[in-house]
């Protein structure tokens, strides 16, 4: 997609200056060209190509099975579409756990063949070699503590995390590790409001929270959800600024039924 050179491109800088003045940062995921051109349009500053794609765009039921192949496609596609948000791509399950050198690789496939901005990484003290390899070599790094999906076996649970004060602790030590390492915001995710506004306070960097209440420099939510593509997922904190769902369900069988009585397509629309 042409750039239009009156078109300011969101940055890291951008953000930075963002929570240094109190303005909100917006955030939605998409994993396609079509909607990326929408969601850019309409003045989002962060676009996630979120693993999340795993679930709404191929039906698996975790994030986990999404590959990096696969997560290089979507990206590819948004960047097609976007002018000037700044694109964020999730490092999938399997390409940087298990030693720096691999997630140093990962995020140079994603950055050299999609064209985005950034990647991001879940997890604390655990992935901070790979961060800090990562960022040394000149790509931006976006964390993610509190929930985080990839781990969701070894939690057994979608529920709340950090609202015992060992693991809350944990997190306001791993969010600073973060910040040192060289990331340049952090997602906060299901984790007490309370805690995610001391957290955000407490950063340099802006924080991005999804069910974290509004204590956070900006919020995050999935696309498919906020839309109402989605109905089954209706967490608390989720608000549905559409239902598409419907809609589009009430055009389909319109289609069908015009189709069936041979109303469409009529004399205007045939050659």
């Amino acid at each position: 997609m042409s750039v239009n050179k009156e078109v300011k491109r969101v940055t890291t800088h951008t953000l930075q200056k963002m929570k240094a003045a109190g303005e909100k940062i917006s955030m939605l995921t998409a994993y396609d060209y079509s909607f990326a051109r929408i969601i850019d349009g309409a003045g989002v500053e962060v676009i996630l190509v979120g693993d999340s794609a795993s679930n709404v765009m191929a039906g698996h039921e975790t994030t986990l099975p999404i590959t990096l192949d696969q997560m290089i496609y979507h990206a590819s596609s948004v960047i097609r579409g976007i002018e000037r948000c700044f694109v964020v791509v999730d490092l999938p399950f399997g390409s940087y756990q298990s030693n720096s050198e691999i997630a140093l690789a990962s995020a140079v496939r994603i950055m050299k063949e999609t064209g985005a901005h950034a990647v991001k990484m879940e997890g604390g003290e655990e992935v901070i070699d790979s961060i800090k390899k990562i960022v040394s070599a000149g790509i931006p790094v976006m964390g993610h503590l509190g929930l985080i999906p990839q781990s969701i076996y070894k939690f057994g649970t979608y529920e709340v995390r950090a609202k015992e004060e060992k693991e809350a602790d944990k997190l306001r030590r791993d969010a600073l590790l973060l910040q040192e390492a060289g990331c340049f915001a952090v997602v906060l995710e299901k984790i007490p409001a309370e805690l995610a506004a001391e957290v955000s306070a407490n950063l340099a960097i802006p924080s991005i929270g999804i069910g974290a209440g509004n204590g956070c420099d900006g919020q995050v939510l999935v696309m498919h959800d906020m839309l109402g593509i989605n109905t089954e997922f209706k967490p608390r904190f989720l608000r549905r600024y559409l239902n598409i769902h419907e809609q589009a369900t009430r055009a389909v069988q319109q289609y069908i039924k015009d189709v069936k009585s041979g109303d469409f397509p009529n004399l205007q629309e045939q050659y």
